[in-house]
């Protein structure tokens, strides 16, 4: 009898579509790829049919992918498409230039990885209580915004959407747009994502725990969300790990005979783009009957392996401090310029 794990129940760990949607998945999905220098702009629309299949909700979903958020040409490459893609997602949404918007910075400050929304929040400019002096004129171009970091519930003890809820019934914007640190099943989009939708948000679904959706069904406004991954599980280091053996393993057996090959030091060679191509049998003499698993099988493996332990960890990059507030700041500058027109981008 073939034996089978259900991790319908614990679900992926990823907040991401380009993690749930293989590139090869066309039918009922729409997708659009634009390079601009080294930042890739995807935007991918899924029906009612694919969101049933892959438990993502059916709209728009773009992903801006990018290498080094540290070096100041690509930051700002970055803030570029972020700004113009935000910018493009209010607008098929017909929001106006003077709609009010409240955003909000989901997560927890005091854990890096997940302080993501709180920091944004620091940087946003605000200006709903401007529009609120009796004798004070805003200038035109600037829109009426107003933000706040609820905190999570571990905390407050109160629901996130009780709180988001409190807030909309008293200020009553037309909009809202959240932002959240998110969770990744793979190693390479770490800190170098970031995912706009208008589908809402799940707070805490990428680690297992899953908040009540803030979207436009529950809310009853336009949700726009906003999240980077800033953390991924140990079964997916694990998984992603044996990949790369393998695809090292190939790379260093096509190149082995190369006289330059051997000067290279072997924390230089870049074997990330090599494409492998080692047979069924030269994989399981390198890692014996493993060799042969696909992703899914492998995954189902070392999931097996480590939750009973309580080994499936969430993990996040030592760098993550120096990270966190470099992406923030793109965030909050592209937000501030799309909401008001007066902002240079």
């Amino acid at each position: 009898m073939k034996h089978e794990i259900d991790l319908g129940k614990y679900g992926y760990r990823t907040d991401l579509i380009v993690d749930t949607l293989k590139d090869e998945e066309t039918e009922g999905i729409l997708r659009n790829k634009q390079k601009y220098d080294n930042v890739l702009l995807e935007e991918i629309i899924i029906d009612e049919k694919v969101s049933t299949q892959c438990g993502k909700k059916p709209g728009i979903y773009k992903t801006i992918t990018f290498d080094d958020i540290t070096d100041s040409k690509n930051q700002q490459q970055v803030q570029k498409v972020f700004h113009d893609a935000l910018k493009h997602l209010l607008d098929h949404h017909h929001i106006k230039e003077d709609d009010t918007c409240l955003i909000i910075g989901l997560g927890n400050e005091k854990s890096t990885p997940d302080s993501l929304g709180p920091l944004v929040i620091d940087h946003i400019l605000v200006t709903r209580h401007l529009f609120d002096l009796k004798d004070a004129t805003v200038e035109e171009g600037y829109r009426n915004v107003s933000c706040f970091a609820p905190g999570v519930t571990g905390t407050t003890g109160i629901e996130t959407q009780d709180f988001i809820l409190g807030v909309i019934d008293k200020i009553k914007p037309h909009f809202v747009i959240v932002i959240d640190a998110l969770a990744s099943s793979s190693l390479t989009r770490v800190n170098k994502v970031i995912q706009l939708t208008d589908t809402g948000i799940h707070p805490g679904s990428g680690v297992g725990n899953s908040r009540r959706e803030i979207s436009s069904e529950t809310i009853g406004i336009p949700v726009f969300a906003i999240g980077i991954p800033t953390v991924v599980d140990a079964v997916t280091i694990v998984t992603d790990t044996i990949f790369y053996m393998i695809q090292n393993f190939s790379y260093n057996k096509e190149n082995l005979a190369k006289p330059k090959f051997k000067f290279i030091p072997s924390t230089k060679r870049n074997y990330q783009e090599h494409e492998e191509n080692l047979s069924k049998e030269e994989k399981q003499n390198l890692l014996g009957l493993i060799g042969n698993l696909n992703e899914e099988e492998m995954k189902t493996l070392v999931f097996e392996v480590l939750t009973p332990i309580g080994y499936n960890l969430m993990v996040t990059p030592k760098e993550i401090d120096f990270l966190i507030t470099k992406l923030s700041k793109v965030l909050a500058r592209g937000i501030n310029a799309v909401l008001h027109r007066q902002i240079n981008p």
